[in-house]
């Protein structure tokens, strides 16, 4: 049988899968003896079962029915009983954190009776009252589907009854009057009143839970962190322990070292007299943790030992969420805690120092995600001026957009393509298309533990909250400084989340300290610095990764920066960027040649240009391989546009002059080349065997440039690389004729001039063919950008803009092809071709040069399929390089990427 429910006795941090990320966590702390109010879990398995069917399964309230006795034993309680009721929380708790994306319901077991006993065990009317229009709120929202907006609207308006600005203003017959009217609208709304039984508010309670698992704001979430939707969430049922009984109480967050630059301390964020929820959602702004020492240094003192034995359990960062009950402190969750890139970086480093984690686990707990982010240009300090407003710095980065005020305007002006900042009081759950959509969130309540900026760090994006200067107005749609400028919604300012400042204006940006150590090696910010930091992590990938990383580079000045970024040669060079600007003149006269000799003459002026711009690559490159790719692109890409030509002829004709004799010419030669899908058309290998020449030329520069640098004592190492091809006789022809070109260089410069002739893999049928083409090929590099639109039928240029958002949107994939190699479909085209290949060439070298050789997960794929190499634009190397290292990590079980 099944078993659905465990007491958090019975669980520990290893069964994440069943107990889901929270109820797993609870159970470790209990058992490592911490003060955690006593509870069970409802599983993973339980919600699965739930949602498949629409029915909870069989034997689970039996099964809750049995926790819950034992529970109220332990308590000398009873589940909502008149005179000291026990109440409960009923919290969701997914294997990944997702934060307050999914349910949570307070105060289970409060009706119009125990409400008044509460009150009298409690000593405090208030604070029964209070408990009680929480449940009814949250119950009424969460489970009976009233508008929560409703019950803001009825608070709004008793405060402002009452001239209150803080519900802790409230009085008790406030507060009461209050639950009535929460009372009034659930019936109004719904139709039902709201359950006095304490059993039914439980079992509808957990099964809202499991149903908030498919919830619109909890699949977002999903999508936009990669979480699998078919994992379901635990749910915690948790003897209630309260924060809001008066003066010597209170909630708080807390981290064992600062989420946002990953320094050690103690950070986080209290506030008494309050519950969990208040802190969390920001609506009042909190205190430091540290002035916790001065209300009770009993408390204080505790919590930090408590946050000293998780962080050294954990090895890690620990989020933790505590109530102090009369001077009583209980640990009510704890868990990694999210961080932002530098944070994550700084940590890893200093955790290795302190012999917690070994430095492969150092290395697996940084991201190439969170390094690019580093890598991102920051605000010149020195052209910012006064800055609008400061606050708490709770996700670093620089980001700059034009003000918005809700999440419909953030996700509308964002998908017109404009830049937006979303600006709130605080954020919510319902905020996270508005805060996914924007650059950045400014907010003018809350801290480092809010909504806004665990859900910001989380996500990577610049968030400023508690700006405390600012006063918010939705309504009016705009806010207002405490000089009294006003800033209107659609005004452009500049979020810097580093420093906590909002500035007027679009404020210039600089390199970030981590290009500048890229660019000259020169460190800054000292032993415990980011920058050494990263540093760090990127030797100790360069140590263990068995992918080389080369760069995809068309200039000198490219190819020296890619080395400076680590790159250990060229994987793509692209010869048909060397025919652009000035050159495309002697394009246009090879294409035009009306004669043998006409061509030939465009060709030969063109060869001396080309052999300078591989002479200053292999330069650049020396002792590094340098892979050139023969022209790739159809011939009409280098001619005017074809609609251009015609008005301009047409436009002559039409004033009556004649038109231009070369515009005339060349009109004619596009019409001639024009192709209904050029991409699929006379491009690649094809234009070398049709177009007389043209091989020979891009041979003879590479080869005399290659004998050159050797003449001059470099060691340069030069491969070519035929596009497209789809069959070896097609590599076979160009091969034969590019050995002719460079035998005759090696006789005529007295030099051995020895070039590898490979292919890109980059048609589905050079993939399912690559054994034959073996034959003919020295290496191979896929082109997995052309590779994955003839796989798919895409066409790029079309189909990103026409219809991805929807796919992504309905889940056709996680992410765009693009940008993520489809493992299923062209990954499976790689793998055949891999092998296929090796299976006749067995010291056949493979990389892959299209976009994806920089991209995270790819990288991880392309290491497990056995490739030799990947290669990237620049400034991804440095991404590439630490995702390598990652990659052989997990193969070999080192890894702990938490």
């Amino acid at each position: 049988m099944v078993r659905y429910v465990y007491d958090f006795t019975e669980g520990g941090r290893d069964m994440a899968d069943l107990l889901g990320g929270k109820g797993s966590n609870l159970a470790e702390m209990t058992r490592l003896g911490l003060p955690v109010p006593p509870g069970f879990t409802l599983t993973t398995e339980a919600c699965r079962a739930f949602l498949s069917t629409g029915s909870e399964p069989a034997g689970l309230w039996e099964e809750v029915s049995a926790h819950l006795s034992a529970l109220e034993a332990s308590a000398s309680r009873v589940l909502g009983q008149p005179d000291d009721p026990l109440l409960l929380s009923v919290r969701s708790g997914a294997k990944f954190s997702m934060p307050g994306m999914m349910e949570t319901i307070l105060d289970i077991g409060l009706n119009d009776e125990s409400v008044l006993g509460l009150a009298k065990v409690s000593g405090s009317e208030r604070f029964a009252w209070d408990s009680y229009r929480r449940l009814v709120q949250m119950f009424g929202s969460t489970v009976m589907g009233v508008d929560c907006s409703s019950f803001e609207r009825s608070l709004a308006l008793l405060k402002d009854l009452r001239g209150v600005r803080d519900d802790a203003h409230l009085t008790a017959p406030d507060l009461a009057k209050l639950v009535e009217t929460y009372k009034n609208l659930i019936r109004l709304e719904t139709g039902e009143h709201f359950p006095q039984s304490p059993a039914e508010q439980l079992r509808r309670a957990v099964l809202a839970v499991f149903e908030s698992w498919n919830g619109e704001r909890a699949r977002l979430y999903r999508r936009r962190e990669h979480i699998a939707d078919d994992l379901g969430t635990a749910v915690n049922v948790q003897r209630m322990v309260f924060g809001n009984l008066g003066a010597d109480s209170g909630s708080g967050v807390a981290f064992t070292r600062d989420p946002a630059t990953g320094r050690p301390g103690l950070y986080g964020d209290y506030l008494p007299d309050a519950q969990g929820e208040d802190v969390v959602a920001g609506i009042r702004n909190t205190v430091p943790l540290a002035e916790l020492k001065r209300l009770d240094a009993t408390s204080y003192e505790g919590l930090r030992t408590h946050m000293r034995t998780l962080e050294r359990h954990y090895r890690d960062l620990c989020d933790i969420e505590f109530t102090i009950e009369r001077g009583t402190l209980w640990m009510l969750q704890t868990r990694v805690g999210k961080r932002t890139a530098e944070a994550a970086f700084v940590l890893a480093a200093e955790l290795a120092d302190e012999g917690l984690i070994t430095p492969d686990e150092a290395l697996a707990r940084v991201h190439g995600e969170g390094l690019a982010r580093l890598m991102f240009p920051q605000f010149d300090a020195s052209a910012a001026g006064p800055a609008l407003a400061r606050g708490v710095p709770a996700s670093p980065g620089a980001a700059v957009g034009a003000v918005v005020f809700d999440t419909t305007q953030a996700v509308r002006r964002a998908a017109a393509g404009e830049k937006v900042v979303l600006v709130r009081q605080e954020t919510t759950p319902d905020d996270l298309p508005g805060m996914i959509a924007a650059q950045a969130v400014l907010t003018s309540r809350g801290g480092k533990t809010s909504h806004a900026a665990v859900v910001a760090r989380g996500m990577g994006k610049v968030c400023v909250c508690g700006a405390e200067e600012l006063t918010v107005d939705t309504g009016a749609r705009h806010f207002t400084t405490a000089d009294g400028t006003v800033v209107q919604e659609g005004t452009v300012v500049s979020v810097d989340g580093s420093a906590g400042a909002v500035y007027p204006g679009s404020v210039p940006l600089v390199d970030s300290a981590v290009i500048r150590y890229l660019e000259d090696g020169q460190g800054d910010g000292g032993a415990q610095g980011v920058v050494d930091a990263v540093a760090r992590a990127l030797s100790r990938a360069d140590t263990v990764r068995h992918l080389e990383v080369r760069a995809n580079a068309d200039t000198p000045e490219d190819a020296a920066r890619a080395r400076r970024f680590g790159a250990q040669g060229i994987g793509l060079c692209r010869t048909e960027h060397m025919f652009l600007g000035e050159r495309r003149q002697l394009v246009e006269q090879m294409i035009l040649a009306g004669t043998d000799a006409e061509r030939d003459r465009a060709l030969g002026d063109l060869l001396p240009l080309q052999r300078e711009d591989f002479t200053g690559i292999l330069e650049a490159m020396d002792g590094l391989p340098v892979t050139i790719r023969l022209l790739d692109p159809p011939l009409h890409e280098f001619l005017p546009d074809r609609t251009e030509l015609a008005v301009r002829i047409t436009s002559a004709q039409a004033r009556g002059e004649e038109p231009d004799a070369h515009d005339v010419e060349l009109l004619g030669a596009v019409n001639r080349m024009h192709e209904e899908n050029p991409m699929l058309g006379l491009r690649g290998v094809r234009l070398g065997l049709v177009v007389p020449g043209l091989v020979t030329m891009q041979a003879r520069a590479i080869g005399e440039a290659v004998a050159g640098r050797l003449l001059a004592g470099g060691t340069p190492k030069a491969e070519i690389m035929v596009p497209l091809v789809g069959d070896v006789r097609e590599l076979r022809l160009v091969r034969e004729e590019v050995q002719r070109v460079l035998a005759r260089i090696s006789r005529e410069a007295g030099v051995a001039v020895d070039c590898p002739v490979g292919t890109m893999i980059e048609l589905p049928r050079a993939a399912l063919t690559a054994g034959r083409i073996a034959e003919e090929a020295e290496f191979f590099s896929f082109g997995t950008n052309d590779l994955t639109q003839t796989t798919w039928g895409f066409s790029r240029d079309d189909v990103e803009a026409e219809f991805f958002s929807a796919y992504l949107d309905k889940g056709v994939f996680p992410t765009s092809p693009f940008e993520t190699l489809d493992r299923e479909g062209v990954g499976r085209l790689v793998g055949i071709a891999v092998a296929e290949g090796r299976a006749t060439r067995p010291d056949l070298k493979i990389g892959v040069c299209g976009e994806h050789g920089g991209d995270p997960d790819s990288v991880h794929f392309f290491h497990t399929v056995g490739l030799d190499y990947v290669s990237c634009s620049p400034f991804r190397v440095p991404v590439a390089r630490l995702e390598a290292g990652r990659a052989a990590l997990e193969e070999t079980g080192g890894s702990d990427s938490r």
